[in-house]
C-alpha cells in the first residue's frame, strides 16, 4: 500500500519510468532493423570464388552453403551439421515451397582431394526424404564425385554440386534451383503462374 500511495504522490517518476522504456523499446527495434537490412545487402551482394571455399574449413564451408541458400532466397536456411546429423548439413525451403536438404562434403585439397563417392551419396538417400522430409536432396562439394556416385545420383533422384557447379553457383550468377535439373515443381504457385 505504501509503495501505491508514493507512486500516486510522485506520478512523475512512472511516466518518467514509462518513457524510457518506450525508448529502450524503439532504440532496440531500430538496431534491429538496421541489422537486417544490412544483412539484406550483404546476403544480395554474397559471392565465393572457388579459391575461398577451398581455404575455408568444413563447418565454415557448411555455413557458406547456407549463406548462399539464404542469399537466394530461402529464408529458413539453417547449418545442421555437426555429429549425428544423419546427413544433413543444411537444411532450407526456398521461396516455392520446396524443402532441401544438402550434404557438405568440403575437400581440403579441392579438385585434387578425394572424390564423393557412392557410400556418401547413399546416406543422404536414406536419410534426406524419410528423416528430414526432402523435396531435393543434394551434395554440395569443392572437390570432383566420381562416375559411379554421379549413375546413383540419377536413379536415386538425388542432385550434385560438384566443383564446376558449385564456381557457377557461388559467384551469384542464378539460384540453385535454376543450375540443377529434374528439380521438383514448385509446392506452392508463382507470380508467373
Amino acid at each position: 500500500m505504501t509503495v501505491v500511495n508514493w507512486l500516486l504522490a510522485h506520478g512523475w517518476v512512472l511516466i518518467v519510468g514509462l518513457v524510457l522504456a518506450l525508448l529502450a523499446g524503439a532504440g532496440w527495434l531500430y538496431h534491429r532493423q538496421q541489422r537486417a537490412q544490412r544483412e539484406a545487402v550483404r546476403a544480395q551482394g554474397l559471392r565465393y570464388g572457388l579459391p575461398q571455399l577451398d581455404a575455408l574449413h568444413h563447418s565454415q564451408f557448411e555455413d557458406a552453403v547456407r549463406d548462399l541458400m539464404r542469399r537466394d532466397g530461402c529464408q529458413d536456411a539453417q547449418r545442421v551439421g555437426g555429429r549425428g546429423d544423419l546427413g544433413a548439413d543444411v537444411k532450407a525451403t526456398d521461396p516455392y515451397g520446396r524443402r532441401w536438404v544438402i550434404q557438405c562434403k568440403h575437400r581440403r585439397n579441392g579438385a585434387r582431394g578425394s572424390a564423393v563417392g557412392t557410400p556418401d551419396l547413399q546416406v543422404l538417400n536414406g536419410t534426406a526424404r524419410q528423416v528430414h522430409g526432402a523435396d531435393i536432396a543434394v551434395i554440395v562439394t569443392n572437390g570432383r564425385v566420381t562416375g559411379p556416385a554421379v549413375a546413383f545420383a540419377k536413379q536415386q533422384r538425388l542432385h550434385l554440386v560438384d566443383r564446376e557447379a558449385l564456381a557457377m553457383w557461388a559467384s551469384g550468377s542464378r539460384p540453385l534451383w535454376e543450375l540443377l535439373r529434374a528439380v521438383p515443381p514448385p509446392r506452392r504457385p508463382t507470380p508467373s503462374s
